[in-house]
């Protein structure tokens, strides 16, 4: 995918923050730990992260460049040196042995291969390292899905998604698992939880679904014209669905420890 709207993703990314607060406050910390923040985006969970290792740092990573930009610009003028940031495109991971913790929210299911991530997330930890972590799993947006290949068999659209697979992985709790003892993980915890979001207007629901939901989809059409006028046909459906604008999110809680 081409780059992220960092600035929009920053403004609208409260449902992810939120989740993800709850994961972190789920994460047990001495606070001297090394860790990294897999998949940082504008920084909001990376604050809180860093601001639970008092003694500690982390390394902020993240593929897109708007995102470190603005994860730096929001953090450095608070943490200063105990936050460092990397460039790094998941699932290849350029470090080894370095750190205590790889935590990581609403990152892991724009991966595409799974078992090649957890790998890479195994050598980065030092020995009994923890892996703590959530994303989109299962059945998660089906329906927000569904929405958009209805839009997408259009004839206005149909040539511009011949083929195109999506770059999603929403993978299941058994699956997780599995990859994650093939990996070497032990103390393995995988679940999924329930999370519909309801956009207050049609508005929020334009600028939210445009800036994360539908990112992939309207990098496969040529311009701006075509752009908004998928936007606006998903955003017709969503308005009269059963509860409108809400988005069927389901999250995939994981743990591991590295053996």
């Amino acid at each position: 995918m081409t780059e992220w709207n960092a600035t929009a993703y920053h403004k609208v990314s409260a449902p992810q923050t939120a989740w993800g607060q709850k994961v972190l406050d789920r994460l047990v910390l001495r606070g001297d730990e090394r860790a990294i923040d897999a998949g940082c985006g504008s920084g909001r969970l990376t604050a809180a992260l860093v601001g639970r290792l008092p003694a500690g740092r982390v390394i902020a990573i993240d593929r897109s460049w708007n995102m470190l930009i603005a994860a730096r610009a929001n953090l450095r003028p608070v943490w200063g040196a105990r936050v460092a940031f990397a460039q790094v495109s998941l699932p290849d991971l350029p470090f080894s042995g370095c750190a205590d913790v790889v935590f990581s929210t609403a990152t892991f299911h724009w991966i595409k291969d799974h078992a090649a991530l957890f790998s890479g997330i195994y050598r980065a930890l030092r020995p009994q390292g923890k892996l703590h972590a959530q994303c989109g799993g299962g059945p998660n947006l089906r329906r927000a899905h569904e929405l958009a290949e209805t839009v997408m068999r259009d004839p206005a659209f149909a040539a511009y998604f011949v083929g195109w697979p999506g770059p999603w992985e929403f993978a299941g709790p058994e699956a997780t698992a599995e990859r994650l003892k093939a990996a070497g993980f032990a103390d393995i915890e995988t679940g999924l939880e329930e999370a519909p979001t309801t956009l207050a207007t049609e508005a929020d629901y334009r600028e939210f679904v445009t800036t994360v939901i539908y990112h992939a989809h309207l990098e496969q059409l040529p311009d701006d014209d075509r752009r908004a006028r998928f936007i606006d046909r998903v955003t017709e459906l969503a308005a009269r669905e059963p509860i409108p604008f809400t988005l069927d999110y389901w999250r995939l809680n994981i743990s591991a420890r590295k053996a």
